[in-house]
């Protein structure tokens, strides 16, 4: 059997070999390094174009962000003119009646124009949600919807834990709790 040989004869004189290799790696790096500007000057723009758009978006965001700020403000200090504008003909009924009580004698006369104007204003709160807590005597106490002001000796067994006798009334916008009853329960 004959062994073929594979390694070329010829001896490379590393000397030779290195300078081709530089060469290889020079044109490589030529040709890289115009790719690499052309790409740098692209990249450069891409990024400048990107911090641009990043910049108006900010700007964007932080005048939405002072705007709704000053909006909700706006809101808040606003939000009670409607009631507001809806009680005032109350006042001007409570100002009316008290010109007119100064020279009433009749009693009956005072309480009965009280009570229309006291209605009328109920009757506005109603219209806006507002409900009072009603009939809460004799019902077992809620701590979520009342506040025990005090305990007394309940007249009977019956009416242990429940309510005696309310203090104040609670009130309700529309299913927040916004004054809790104060009342009496029997012990």
């Amino acid at each position: 059997m004959e062994e073929k040989q594979i390694f070329n004869e010829e001896p490379i004189d590393s000397q030779e070999q290195g300078v081709q290799d530089e060469q290889a790696v020079n044109e490589g790096n030529e040709n890289s390094g115009k790719l690499d500007l052309s790409q740098v000057e692209k990249l450069n723009k891409e990024v400048a174009e990107l911090k641009d758009k990043y910049l108006r978006l900010y700007s964007e965001f932080e005048n939405y962000r002072r705007r709704t700020a000053k909006e909700r403000l706006d809101l808040i200090k606003t939000a009670s003119e409607d009631l507001m504008t809806e009680i005032l003909p109350v006042v001007d009924d409570f100002e009316r009646a008290f010109k007119a009580h100064q020279n009433e004698t009749d009693a009956s006369k005072v309480r009965e124009g009280n009570q229309l104007v006291f209605h009328k204003l109920v009757r506005i709160l109603e219209q806006k949600g507002l409900k009072a807590m009603d009939n809460l005597a004799g019902k077992p106490f809620d701590a979520e919807t009342q506040e025990a002001i005090t305990q007394i000796a309940s007249p009977n067994e019956e009416m242990k834990g429940k309510v005696i006798d309310v203090i104040e009334n609670g009130y309700m916008l529309g299913d927040k709790v916004i004054r809790f009853a104060k009342v009496v329960i029997g012990a």
